[in-house]
C-alpha cells in the first residue's frame, strides 16, 4: 500500500511510560500502556473524551475495548491492529491509523504499543511440545530464536559486501552516545566504549551483546489527527508526508524459512521505493533518521535499501562520527534507538522523529525538516514513514 494522503495528517502528540529494563517495572504492562496513551493525549491538549481510535501492532495485548474501559472512552469509531512484521508494523500502524483519520472514520486516533519483555520474552522460544511452522523446520537444528533467524541474513549481507565488524560497531556506540544526552534513555548514564563494545561477549555472530536490541518494559503512544484539526491544537504539528509497507516476494515472517530468493535484505526494497514515490522525495532530502535496531545489522541493511548510504560508502559513512549529532552527516537514531533508549519494537522511535521536527529533542538536529522512521527489518511485512515540518 502506498498512501494518497501526503501531508493530510499530522501526529499532534506523543507520550511514554517511563522506561524500565526487562523485569524491573512496578507496574503491570497494561498500566505502562494506560499512562503512555494518557501522556500523549495530555501533550496534545486533548482529554480522553476527544479519543475515538486507537491502533496498534505486533501482538499487542492490551486490547482496545480494554484500553477504552480502563480510561473512559465514550466512544470507540475505529480500532485496528498491524497483521504480522511484530516491529515491521510500527510505521504502518501510524499510516493505517492516517488513513482512518483522513477518511472520516475517526477523529483522533491514538496508536500504542506496550510491552512488558518481564513478562513475554522475545528473545527466547516458547515451550510447546511441537513446533508449529516454521519452527518446525528449524527447532531440529537448535535455530530457535529471533537472534539466529537475523544473523545468518546478516551474515549473508557482510560476506557479499565486503562489510567488516566496524560498520555493527558504529551503530551501536551512535545510540549509546545519543542515550547519553537523553534522561529517559535507559542506558543514560552508561556509556559505552570500543573497548568494550569489543570485549562484550558474542550472543549469534556477528552480534555481540551490545548489538541487540535492550529488552524492556515500556509502553509509547502518538495521537494522529487531520491536517486542519492539527493547526490548532498545542505543538507545531509533524505531518505524515508519506508512508508504504509490504514485503518482497518470499520473505517468510521472521525470516525463519531461510528460502527467500534475496536473503542478505533487510525486505526494505520495494517499501522504500513506493514510500519515496509516495511523498516526492529522495534519501538526500531527509534531515534526520529513526532506524529500528531490532539488531545493529539489520539497522544497516536497512540504512542501505534507504537509499541512505550505497554499500561501496558503508566502510566511510557507517563512522561513528558521522551518524552521531551533532557534526555527522547522516544522524541516526538521536534518542538511543531500540539499542539504548528503549524498546518499544519501535514506537518510540517514531516520537524521537515528531521531537525532531518539533524542534525538542535532546539531540536536536540543525533545520530538521524531515524525518525517516523505518520500522522492523527483516521481517514481513515492513513499513517506513517520512514526517515533515
Amino acid at each position: 500500500m502506498t498512501t494518497s494522503f501526503k501531508s493530510k495528517t499530522a501526529i499532534v502528540g506523543i507520550g511514554a511510560s517511563k522506561f524500565y529494563r526487562r523485569g524491573t517495572a512496578p507496574v503491570s504492562e497494561f498500566r505502562l500502556t494506560c499512562d503512555a496513551i494518557l501522556a500523549a493525549i495530555a501533550d496534545a491538549g486533548l482529554s480522553v473524551d476527544d479519543i475515538d481510535g486507537l491502533a496498534s501492532f505486533s501482538d499487542e495485548r492490551s486490547t482496545p475495548m480494554r484500553i477504552a474501559s480502563a480510561l473512559g472512552m465514550p466512544d470507540v469509531a475505529f480500532s485496528n491492529l498491524f497483521w504480522e512484521g511484530l516491529g515491521g508494523g510500527c510505521a504502518g500502524a501510524v499510516a493505517n491509523a492516517a488513513a482512518a483519520v483522513h477518511a472520516g472514520y475517526a477523529r483522533y486516533v491514538v496508536v500504542y504499543r506496550g510491552l512488558s519483555q518481564g513478562a513475554a520474552r522475545m528473545g527466547r522460544p516458547p515451550p510447546a511440545e511441537k513446533a508449529a511452522l516454521p519452527l518446525s523446520f528449524l527447532s531440529p537444528y537448535a535455530v530457535l530464536a529471533p537472534i539466529q533467524f537475523f544473523a545468518m541474513r546478516v551474515r549473508r549481507f557482510m560476506h557479499e559486501h565486503g562489510v567488516k565488524q566496524d560498520a555493527l560497531a558504529a551503530i551501536a556506540l551512535a545510540a549509546y552516545h545519543h542515550a547519553q544526552l537523553n534522561p529517559a534513555a535507559v542506558m543514560h548514564g552508561r556509556p559505552l566504549t570500543r573497548k568494550a563494545y569489543d570485549e562484550s561477549r558474542w550472543i549469534v555472530e556477528p552480534f555481540h551483546l551490545f548489538d541487540c536490541a535492550l529488552e524492556s518494559d515500556s509502553a509509547a503512544a502518538l495521537v494522529i489527527t487531520t491536517a486542519e484539526r492539527a493547526r490548532d491544537l498545542r505543538h507545531p504539528p509533524a505531518y505524515l508526508l508519506g508512508a508504504a509497507q509490504g514485503a518482497d516476494f518470499r520473505q517468510s515472517h521472521m525470516a525463519t524459512l531461510h528460502n527467500s530468493p534475496d536473503y542478505g535484505t533487510a525486505n526494505f526494497k520495494s517499501v522504500a521505493k513506493r514510500l519515496y514515490a509516495s511523498c516526492g522525495i529522495g534519501p538526500k532530502d531527509v534531515s534526520v533518521s529513526q532506524v529500528y535496531e531490532n539488531f545493529s545489522g539489520g539497522a544497516l541493511m536497512s540504512m542501505v535499501e534507504h537509499g541512505l548510504l550505497d554499500v561501496d560508502e558503508i566502510e566511510q559513512k557507517c563512522t561513528v562520527e558521522n551518524l552521531t549529532w551533532p557534526k555527522g552527516s547522516l544522524p541516526i537514531n538521536t534518542s538511543g534507538g531500540c539499542l539504548a533508549e528503549c524498546y518499544t519494537q519501535g514506537l518510540a522511535q517514531v516520537n524521537e522523529a515528531v521531537r525532531q521536527i518539533r524542534g525538542t529533542s535532546s539531540c536536536q538536529v540543525d533545520n530538521a525538516e524531515i524525518a525517516l522512521v523505518v520500522s522492523g527489518p527483516m521481517v514481513a511485512a515492513t513499513s517506513s514513514l517520512v514526517l515533515h515540518r
